[in-house]
């Protein structure tokens, strides 16, 4: 993979399995999976990873075209790349295109874009959900990776790691499957699978190898991953390389994030790799797809802001099994007794767009004062349209007040709403989220975070919330 920048996104959820066990009286083994909030989905998890791999990317290299693959989009027969173009402040003639619908779409996406004459952003995303005590829920996770690509011959010495090698092996078996507005996923008998797998993986492993020119011992990363758990870990032991280049699958803290889970991996060894190293990447999905790129002196050079080690390590449990069953859909409780929300008007959406995807508020030309949302006339000095647009979304900024509001509507109650000081100039009041409702106070530190405020008549309500900083 000809890759420029990388980053991902774990949601800070964890879900220990143990508490799966203890409700159903079942076996769930060790571990954690992590959990998409009750206001993510795989659009804005997108978003975030998005953000980090541009965080320290210079502007020559701003990606003209967006590439988005997940196996539960946001949407169907609508485009779900926009919004993340929309979120990201990309420039208009930036396409912007969902490559979706199956877990090989991860990688098929980061194959396109290895060989684009262009700077491509790549974002991976997925929520995995089976049904309770299913092997899906238990051993699924919730995650996002984004990467800027570009063929090396388009963008030079920006590579930080460049293809050597590249083969896939297909056939038609029905392995895996789930049938639309279905809300999890049908397996076959596990032994099956494992037979279809290991010949195409070996297949695909084999013509990597001879396309680089090198053996499986001048390996030294291996990253093997897949929808079929067992064929996975028979093709570690079948590779014929040495065990400690196999890396850590993050099964037992995150578990496996289907489409995002190579590209996630991907990153995570890239922010701990070493120039002139050469590392693989095995995705088995529908049939087999082999990466093998080698390391240049470039790595390093342009860092994510967030590693994969730092939110792998930020996990917050969530307090019960219910809580999990109730975000996922499988629980449905009483609301509260208010109205429910209302779905956003399109029109008003489009002519807003800067503003509600891009959190883009305007400041004065003449004394400076930022506004939020944006607006024609000064509230400092009444000048009447001498603004300029200021993107707000990485700016942080500083609890002002906030009222814990156990009343209002909400999925995961109670709401947290705080009125926010942002660093430089501009106050904003929105809602607080991944937070302890009980620990908040004025002075902490947030950021903000792209999410789904709500979905009512079938529409998205995307918009920016404010969460603790990482830092």
């Amino acid at each position: 993979m000809a890759i420029i920048s990388w980053g991902t996104y774990v949601p800070e959820s964890r879900l220990d399995r143990g508490l799966i066990g203890a409700a159903l009286g079942t076996p769930a083994g060790a571990g954690t999976r992590s959990v998409a909030g009750y206001d993510e989905d795989t659009t804005s998890m997108g978003v975030e990873a998005a953000r980090n791999a541009l965080a320290n990317l210079p502007a020559e290299l701003t990606p003209q075209r967006v590439l988005f693959a997940t196996a539960n989009p946001a949407y169907l027969d609508k485009t779900n790349a926009t919004a993340i173009h929309a979120a990201l402040g990309l420039p208009s003639t930036a396409a912007a295109l969902d490559v979706g619908g199956a877990v090989r779409s991860g990688i098929g996406a980061m194959m396109l874009a290895a060989d684009a004459n262009l700077p491509t952003l790549v974002v991976l995303s997925d929520i995995r959900t089976g049904l309770p005590s299913g092997a899906d829920e238990r051993e699924g996770g919730d995650g996002a990776a984004a990467f800027v690509m570009a063929s090396p011959s388009a963008v030079g010495d920006a590579v930080q790691i460049q293809p050597i090698g590249r083969a896939s092996a297909s056939a038609e078996f029905l392995d895996r499957w789930r049938l639309p507005g279905e809300p999890a996923s049908h397996v076959w008998e596990e032994r099956f699978g494992e037979h279809a797998y290991l010949p195409l993986v070996q297949q695909a492993f084999t013509d990597a190898l001879k396309g680089a020119g090198i053996g499986p011992d001048a390996l030294d990363h291996v990253i093997v991953t897949g929808v079929h758990t067992r064929a996975a870990r028979a093709a570690s032991r079948a590779l014929g390389v040495a065990p400690e280049a196999i890396v850590d699958d993050l099964s037992s803290t995150i578990g496996f994030t289907g489409t995002a889970h190579a590209g996630l991996l991907l990153a995570g060894v890239l922010e701990r790799a070493e120039p002139g190293q050469r590392i693989a990447t095995v995705s088995i999905a529908d049939g087999c797809d082999v990466v093998i790129g080698e390391t240049t002196d470039r790595l390093g050079t342009i860092a994510p802001r967030r590693t994969l080690a730092q939110q792998v390590g930020a996990g917050r449990p969530i307090a019960s099994y219910q809580t999990f069953l109730t975000w996922r859909g499988f629980l449905h409780r009483e609301p509260p007794r208010r109205p429910d929300p209302k779905s956003p008007a399109a029109p008003p959406s489009f002519r807003a767009e800067e503003w509600k995807f891009g959190f883009t508020g305007s400041q004065c030309e003449v004394c400076g004062e930022r506004h939020l949302p944006p607006a024609r006339v000064c509230a400092q000095c009444r000048s009447i349209d001498q603004m300029v647009p200021v993107r707000m979304a990485d700016t942080q900024g500083t609890v002002a007040t906030f009222t814990v509001d156990r009343l209002t509507y909400s999925p995961s109650p109670p709401l947290v709403a705080v009125v926010i000081d942002f660093d430089g100039g501009g106050r904003y009041r929105c809602e607080l989220t991944d937070v302890d409702a009980e620990t908040v106070a004025i002075g902490d530190r947030v950021e903000m975070t792209f999410r789904r405020i709500s979905t009512s008549g079938g529409v998205h309500n995307y918009f920016w919330k404010a969460r603790p900083t990482a830092d």
